[in-house]
């Protein structure tokens, strides 16, 4: 079923029509429809990231030598030759400072509201770096962030990005084992950190966690810290510099760029850590310029006249995701709080009162405010969102529905879906496609994914193992302290050699289009027959009386048996009559064997601090397994309820 179809704007004047017509005009083929234009994206993967290059116009100081050399995974090597910077690609339109165009709004919880043009965003990267270097921090060096969602982490990280430094970051509701886990492996000599954070509308200071990550992590040098709540703070926290003095630092050379190579590491990002120490993953400037400008271009249709905001934290791609937008010359509203305070329409407001045209958030915020009987057209105006993406978790077709009823008729919905390991998308939307109710629009450009059978088939119309069967210059680099890539390739090429296997269960129909169905190794398993969590979240999470669910693959008598748990709303109680309800609209929309054997009622569903639920730290807590990082959630005592659960013994 089509929910929305391009209209006549965006088959001429959306950034993928340009490029499309660019395309022939610049040597390249040309191409009359999105499925022919992706397939040459995947056969022809040189020329086609050669073209990104070009339509993106980056900035490099000497010219690459080759495009691609060797296209075996791992181990392809992008650009050769080519020496550029990262922090200088995204403020190429602050005019060397001297633009008074807006670059970011930024907005709390409280209401206050800060406002930064694209030239200021220079001359505060100029004095920040100045600082850096004062503090002999170079090319190479690990710079890290506990931050909120603010200006200061966008200025750190172009600040350390332009000396060659790499930048590293996490939210302040981290716990200081989830900051260790972190920064404890890859050893940074500064870390900026805010004093604490308002959540709710309820203050939380972070001092006493700032002073036990400087215990633990020698190499910090220096703590910069960020008054956020209290203008004196600075004191509390040993030998601690103020921001607004490295804010201030004199730079008598101005902002200068260090000129580096293509695969030079910009970021460390971190796999979730809810079942191990999160696994440090390395990004390269240039393959993360590309597919960011490709990405943010192309498939989102950001450009200078858009205003763009992404409801995340720092320790989310999507913040890094988000703050690529700097390259098209866009301006970034940054919303500091939660999406929730004092009422769900709070996101909504904002976007009404920003005037945005681009809107990401979570599955789980759509799905809330569906839940919540929202209906953001009759509040709000609305008049100028054009777009808005979802990801995080699969998208519901009900969610799909609720946003083109009670959003806006003509906005381009896009699940978009991807990860930290590749720092951005595997699938995602497409101005000039259509939208269908509960499908992702297409595959992105240049990346050749399919679905895989266990032995290593590709499946159209079918469930399967998400898989990546060419090089895209994202990948990562390399993994921190995995001098040998052990860590690397088993993460990503053990199952199938060569091959990069995601971790997603996913189905791709002949249209291109892609339905998500959960993390495969959370896929269930009764009686041999896999069934993605999706499908059983989509039944129960649509039903009247419950708000979340989660569901895991018990072991039980040599097979496994499928447990449902259930977080109900307010009034409504786990009767009989209620369980027979729940079993019997699952076997009639899915099939017998996804009725769970056992249905409980629970206070609240795990989740990650990005707002992933974690089934897999679940089952290994009713298996009586130690979960050993559960300051990687944002609900850890939520755990506890699934310890010496009698209901799961009979």
């Amino acid at each position: 079923m089509i929910l929305r179809k391009p209209r006549a704007d965006d088959l001429q004047k959306s950034q993928m029509a340009r490029y499309i017509h660019w395309l022939p005009k610049n040597g390249y083929p040309s191409f009359q429809d999105y499925l022919s234009l992706h397939r040459w994206s995947v056969d022809q993967i040189g020329p086609f990231w050669e073209s990104i290059w070009k339509f993106t116009d980056v900035v490099s100081h000497t010219p690459y030598k080759k495009v691609l050399a060797g296209s075996k995974m791992p181990g392809a090597r992008w650009f050769e030759g080519a020496r550029l910077n990262f922090a200088e690609n995204l403020l190429r339109c602050s005019e060397g400072g001297n633009s008074e165009k807006i670059a970011i709004t930024a907005i709390n919880e409280a209401g206050a509201r800060r406002e930064i043009t694209y030239g200021e965003l220079y001359r505060q990267v100029a004095s920040v770096a100045a600082f850096l270097k004062s503090e002999g921090i170079v090319s190479g060096d690990r710079v890290a962030a506990i931050t909120s969602h603010s200006p200061e982490p966008v200025i750190g990280m172009l600040a350390a990005t332009s000396i060659g430094a790499i930048w590293s970051s996490c939210s302040p509701d981290f716990g200081v084992q989830g900051i260790f886990d972190r920064f404890g492996q890859i050893e940074p000599k500064i870390l900026i950190a805010v004093d604490g954070y308002q959540y709710n509308g309820k203050p939380f200071s972070i001092l006493d966690r700032i002073r036990e990550v400087q215990k633990r992590v020698p190499s910090i040098q220096t703590v910069v810290l960020i008054p956020q709540m209290n203008p004196e703070s600075v004191v509390e926290i040993p030998g601690a510099v103020s921001w607004n003095d490295a804010a201030k630092f004199e730079a008598p050379m101005g902002l200068e760029f260090r000129a580096l190579p293509f695969d030079h590491p910009v970021y460390i990002l971190y796999s979730s850590g809810t079942t191990g120490v999160p696994k440090c993953i390395v990004h390269g400037a240039g393959g993360t310029l590309l597919q960011h400008g490709k990405e943010l271009m192309l498939h989102t249709n950001v450009g200078p006249d858009d205003t763009f905001t992404y409801f995340t934290t720092c320790g989310w791609m999507m913040w890094n995701w988000q703050i690529s937008g700097l390259l098209t010359g866009c301006k970034l509203v940054l919303y500091d709080g939660s999406p929730s305070y004092p009422s769900l329409n709070r996101l909504w407001e904002l976007a009404a009162n920003e005037r945005l045209t681009i809107f990401g958030t979570s599955a789980k915020f759509l799905g809330a405010c569906r839940n919540a009987n929202l209906s953001p057209k009759d509040k709000f105006d609305l008049s100028r969102l054009k777009t808005i993406t979802s990801t995080g978790s699969p998208l519901l077709p009900e969610d799909f529905d609720w946003v083109y009823e009670h959003v806006k008729p003509d906005v381009l919905l896009s699940s978009i879906s991807g990860g930290t390991d590749i720092v951005s998308c595997f699938v995602l939307g497409n101005p000039i496609l259509p939208v269908y109710r509960g499908e992702i629009q297409c595959k992105g450009l240049g990346m050749d994914v399919a679905a895989y059978s266990d032995d290593g088939k590709e499946l159209i119309g079918r469930q399967g193992e998400l898989v990546c069967r060419k090089p895209a210059p994202s990948m990562p680099i390399y993994f921190w302290n995995d001098p040998g890539g052990e860590k690397y390739r088993k993460a990503y090429f053990s199952e199938y050699p060569g091959i990069w296997r995601h971790g997603d269960y996913i189905l791709f129909n002949e249209r291109g289009g892609a339905v998500i169905y959960g993390r495969s190794d959370a896929t269930l398993n009764p009686s041999g027959v896999r069934i993605g969590t999706a499908e059983i979240y989509r039944q129960v999470e649509t039903m009247p009386e419950i708000s979340d669910s989660l569901v895991i693959g018990q072991p039980w008598e040599g097979d496994e048996r499928i447990v449902l748990f259930i977080v109900l709303k307010r009034g409504a109680k786990l009767t009989e009559q209620l369980q027979k309800k729940i079993k019997t609209r699952i076997r009639e929309e899915t099939t017998p064997r996804h009725v769970p054997a056992k249905i409980l009622s629970i206070r609240e569903i795990p989740y990650t601090i990005s707002g992933k639920k974690v089934e897999m730290a679940v089952l290994k807590t009713i298996k009586g397994e130690e979960i050993k990082n559960r300051d990687a959630l944002a609900n850890p005592t939520s755990l506890d309820q699934f310890r010496n659960l009698k209901e799961l013994l009979s």
